[in-house]
């Protein structure tokens, strides 16, 4: 199991939550239960939005079935400088400095010296907005 992922059940998945689906760290948007059938426990058809890429994924498990759930975080960082299209950030709580591409959506108004909040995921970050 990668790094920052934890099991879970598919059965305490809800709409809005996070999952691994296909390596990738996903939100549920839609879970289809079917009903349990002679042979066997019910099957969860769950689709998601992956965190960093924007696809859509689908999982189907039954209701018992094991699944891997990421531990996602939400940052702050400073913003310190601007190159094209990416940005210098630096992490408040330990000063730790990484740069990343600015999302189309943010460019203009990602500024030095505002801060930023993050997604924080398997070893991935991913800007969401500026504060």
């Amino acid at each position: 199991m990668p790094e920052g992922v934890v099991p879970g059940t598919a059965k305490d998945l809800k709409i809005g939550k996070y999952v691994m689906i296909d390596d990738e760290p996903c939100k549920v948007v839609e879970m289809q239960v079917s009903a349990p059938g002679k042979h066997g426990a019910a099957k969860m058809r769950i689709t998601g939005i992956g965190i960093f890429d924007g696809s859509k994924y689908t999982l189907m498990k039954p209701s018992d079935g094991d699944i891997e759930v990421p531990t996602v975080e939400r940052k702050i960082a400073q913003v310190v400088s601007i190159g094209n299209d990416v940005a210098q950030l630096m992490d408040p709580t330990t000063y730790e400095m990484y740069e990343l591409k600015i999302p189309e959506e943010l460019k203009g108004q990602v500024e030095a010296g505002k801060e930023v909040e993050l997604l924080e995921a398997i070893g991935k970050r991913l800007m969401q907005k500026v504060r």
